[in-house]
């Protein structure tokens, strides 16, 4: 049976690969464990499913429009809104989701989807919902999740990036979730690791100086 734990505040956290945390003034701290249906050479394709899945609550609950960053993060045009992190542990998996409501003096690179409390949904309200949007995303076959859905939104395809072993333009999403990036020496795809996201001037410069 998959829990949702629902935390109204968080002093302390991480992100994806060890990255450093901080805590907004008010967000959606949510936790979900359940046990997958599909097979575990498809989990792979659940933080862009929760990402879908949060994107979708986000739309419905706040009437407000979001990117994703492949592969987990919410993004606005004011920077990142919210984050996803799915670790596994034997058969059970915890998708983790953090949602910045509001954030007088974000991080760089932060934002949040309101600038005052006026008209905030309940933390409840909004993790129920992202939550009822993957339970029903990935109870379907693996094929109908949502990927022609995911690459539309996704504002990392057309854009510069540089990864741990090269660089190039990330030109779509493959069918495993891997990112596909054209490089000098052909397409490739990137499973995981830190892609950074670059504009075409800072890839110029860094190619000048190679």
């Amino acid at each position: 049976m998959p829990v949702l734990v629902i935390a109204q505040r968080q002093t302390a956290g991480r992100g994806r690969l060890g990255r450093g945390w901080a805590e907004p003034d008010r967000a959606v701290f949510s936790s979900l464990a359940f046990t997958p249906v599909w097979p575990v050479s498809a989990w792979s394709l659940l933080p862009l499913v929760a990402g879908l899945a949060v994107r979708q609550a986000i739309s419905t609950t706040c009437g407000i429009s979001t990117g994703l960053r492949w592969p987990n993060d919410l993004v606005a045009p004011e920077g990142k809104v919210g984050g996803i992190l799915v670790e596994s542990a034997g058969e059970r998996v915890v998708v983790g989701c953090g949602i910045n409501l509001v954030w007088a003096n974000p991080v760089e690179g932060g934002a949040a989807l309101y600038s005052g409390e006026s008209a905030v949904p309940s933390s409840r309200r909004l993790a129920t919902a992202w939550v009822e949007a993957f339970i029903s995303r990935t109870s379907r076959d693996r094929g109908t999740w949502g990927l022609d859905e995911y690459r539309s939104a996704c504002t990392t395809i057309g854009r510069p990036v540089s990864y741990a072993s090269g660089r190039g333009t990330a030109i779509g999403i493959s069918t495993n979730g891997a990112l596909l990036v054209d490089t000098s020496d052909g397409v490739v795809e990137v499973q995981s690791g830190e892609v950074r996201l670059h504009d075409v001037a800072s890839l110029r410069t860094r190619r000048k100086g190679t």
